[in-house]
């Protein structure tokens, strides 16, 4: 007998570098019985989240499960890429129980969420819910806006100002769509940073949603899974800055790869990415470094002016190579100027 019962999908959203990776290796870790699927779109052509996942695959998310799609926004090529994509992990010998998706750092997840009312998928799927995941300490530092607030003020008072940046478009966008908000590196934030980074989302929000802090991502996955929100039916109480749009833009960020040959001071890399944020407002570095005399490889992840980097596997029959994916706002990209910093 066919099976009718549509499969849950749970879309994590969240602005670069909050965490999303992190939550979904723990859901991965603790599936409570669940099969899962993870599909993951990057910004850019080298796919480091989904490598990262691949490589905690097991029996309940196998590789196979994991897919990535890179170098285009899913909302933007449901078609070509995200209709098939879909219909392929729900052909597997075993469908999964559940799907994870990663988006991208600068998706909206609104015109996601349209996507799943596409024919060919729509009874088969629903949106158990989305899960926006927000750096505790930066909404703190209120780096969306110099003054949410007062920007939110003057928007309101004429609506035909735009003082809004794209980052906060972005921030707001992932807010207004969501069922649940977790507040990332709540360690990091203490308790101050947690109530002044809820206290902007709560002002963002056009509903009041549950925000839960957390760590390292470790959040009981029966919090994130089964929100039965049916995302997809609920549009309407979801606004956008881009409502009424055909489409949406991705002009506002660009990305640029840079590649190097072996690295010998990592911890001089590392002081140049944060050059890089300090000087040339680059939002996210992430990537892989080959450093001289090591044989593992480095994993690198930045948000800003905090780098983090670690070991993670063998480079084994991998070709030694460094490539960095660097992030910003379209007009802060130089590529010269960022190839100078990392080269030191």
């Amino acid at each position: 007998m066919t099976d009718l019962t549509k499969v849950p999908v749970t879309v994590i959203t969240g602005f670069l570098g909050s965490g999303k990776t992190t939550l979904i290796r723990h859901l991965m870790a603790n599936p409570q019985g669940k099969r899962l699927a993870v599909l993951v779109n990057e910004f850019g052509t080298v796919g480091v989240d989904g490598e990262i996942l691949k490589s905690c695959a097991d029996a309940n998310c196998p590789a196979e499960n994991i897919v990535e799609l890179a170098n285009g926004c899913i909302c933007c090529t449901v078609a070509e890429d995200f209709i098939p994509t879909i219909e392929a992990l729900m052909a597997m010998p075993q469908r999964p129980d559940h799907i994870l998706i990663e988006t991208s750092g600068l998706a909206l997840p609104k015109p996601l969420l349209k996507a799943f009312d596409w024919p060919a998928i729509r009874s088969r799927i629903t949106v158990d819910g989305v899960v926006a995941l927000a750096d505790a300490e930066a909404v703190a530092a209120g780096r969306f806006a110099p003054d949410v607030s007062a920007v939110e003020a003057q928007r309101a008072a004429d609506d035909s100002l735009d003082h809004e940046t794209p980052l906060s478009e972005v921030f707001e966008d992932q807010i207004a769509c969501a069922d649940l908000v977790l507040l990332t590196k709540a360690d990091l934030a203490g308790e101050a940073g947690l109530a002044a980074a809820r206290g902007v989302i709560e002002a963002e929000a056009p509903r009041k949603l549950p925000i839960l802090p957390v760590s390292e991502g470790v959040v009981d996955p029966r919090v994130v899974l089964g929100l039965n929100a049916a995302a997809e039916d609920d549009l309407a109480a979801r606004p956008s800055h881009h409502d009424g749009h055909d489409d949406h833009e991705h002009d506002d960020f660009d990305t640029v790869v840079i590649e190097l040959g072996e690295v010998a001071d990592p911890e001089a890399l590392q002081a140049a990415i944060i050059r890089l944020a300090c000087e040339q407002d680059i939002l996210r570095v992430k990537g892989y470094v080959a450093v001289a005399g090591k044989p593992m490889r480095m994993l690198v992840q930045a948000v800003g002016a905090r780098v983090r980097a670690q070991y993670d596997r063998p480079w084994g029959d991998t070709p030694r190579a460094t490539r960095l994916v660097v992030i910003a706002e379209h007009d802060k990209v130089n590529e010269a100027a960022i190839r100078t910093v990392l080269e030191g």
